[in-house]
């Protein structure tokens, strides 16, 4: 595991914890939109900004878990700025009253972390008849940039800030269809494998950013998205899958980092000076890494996915 321990050129590694990546990084009059924020590296890189004095909005599918998450964090940083919104990334319409309820706050949003995420047991249908997992963690996060950009966007103009759009994505990106994204199953998901499905999604997430990060620099706006691979973490992704469960019950100890290592590279990005003016790549272990598969890297598949999103999003 020497590898995980091996400090890169940001002088950081896997080994890193949020705390110590955003130590001396000062927050304060900042704004950030972090999804999945109830619990798992979510909540950890909820708490870490709001030590940073990041005004903080936990996007969370069960408010009352959100509540008591604030709560928690409150109690150990008196004074830290927290608001908690309903977000059910898995339905456009929760997506827009989110986002119509954020603009209800009269923030100006500076960092947007797309953190949330699900994985299955079973290749369903969302309310809107997509594919779960591809609804969830990519067309949720999609149209929630998409809705809060011209705030981010206002944002930049009025504070000089640069703005910072961060996508979890992960190595499972790697496990996919041999064309990358399926898009012929996103409205007939039977006879999908859950976990291609998953990979196929989280591979959505590093192309989305990509296309979004060309696009922001084409109208040379002063804003960056990058994804961030966390590593691998027992958290509640996997409360559905008994198996990896087990697994990672096993081989954790050897493998598996913290909730506060793997919050890490996410904080990292989405605060720290060293990533200022950098946008469209892929981290990992608070580093600029590459991704496992070529499909990653593919610029014509996130024009295709970018217009296919925005086809789902509009109808």
């Amino acid at each position: 595991m020497w590898w995980f321990y091996r400090k890169g050129p940001s002088g950081f590694s896997g080994a890193s914890t949020a705390e110590e990546v955003t130590a001396g990084v000062d927050g304060r009059g900042l704004v950030a939109v972090i999804t999945g924020a109830s619990s798992g590296i979510g909540l950890e890189t909820a708490r870490v900004l709001a030590l940073r004095g990041v005004h903080v909005v936990m996007a969370v599918r069960n408010v009352s878990a959100g509540l008591a998450a604030k709560e928690a964090i409150v109690a150990k940083i008196p004074g830290a700025r927290i608001d908690v919104l309903e977000l059910d990334l898995s339905s456009m319409a929760s997506v827009r009253r989110f986002a119509s309820e954020f603009d209800s706050l009269n923030l100006l949003l500076n960092i947007l972390i797309n953190n949330a995420g699900v994985m299955t047991r079973n290749c369903t249908r969302s309310c809107d008849g997509l594919e779960l997992h591809f609804a969830t963690n990519h067309i949720g996060h999609f149209l929630l940039t998409n809705l809060l950009l011209e705030n981010m966007k206002r944002g930049c103009r009025d504070s000089g800030v640069e703005g910072r759009i961060v996508n979890l994505a992960s190595s499972a990106h790697m496990l996919t269809y041999p064309e990358g994204i399926c898009f012929s199953k996103i409205h007939d998901p039977s006879g999908l494998n859950d976990f291609i499905a998953y990979g196929q999604s989280k591979l959505a997430n590093i192309l989305h950013c990509n296309e979004l990060s060309r696009i922001l620099k084409e109208e040379g706006l002063n804003i960056s998205a990058n994804a961030v691979d966390p590593g691998i973490i027992r958290t509640n992704l996997f409360r559905n899958r008994s198996i990896i469960t087990v697994l990672l019950d096993t081989i954790g100890r050897i493998m598996c980092r913290s909730v506060e290592q793997g919050a890490a590279t996410t904080c990292y990005v989405a605060m720290h000076p060293q990533v200022k003016g950098i946008s469209g790549k892929y981290f990992a272990n608070c580093n600029i890494a590459s991704p496992t598969t070529s499909q990653a890297s593919d610029v014509e598949l996130a024009k295709k996915l970018w217009q296919f999103s925005l086809q789902i999003v509009s109808s």
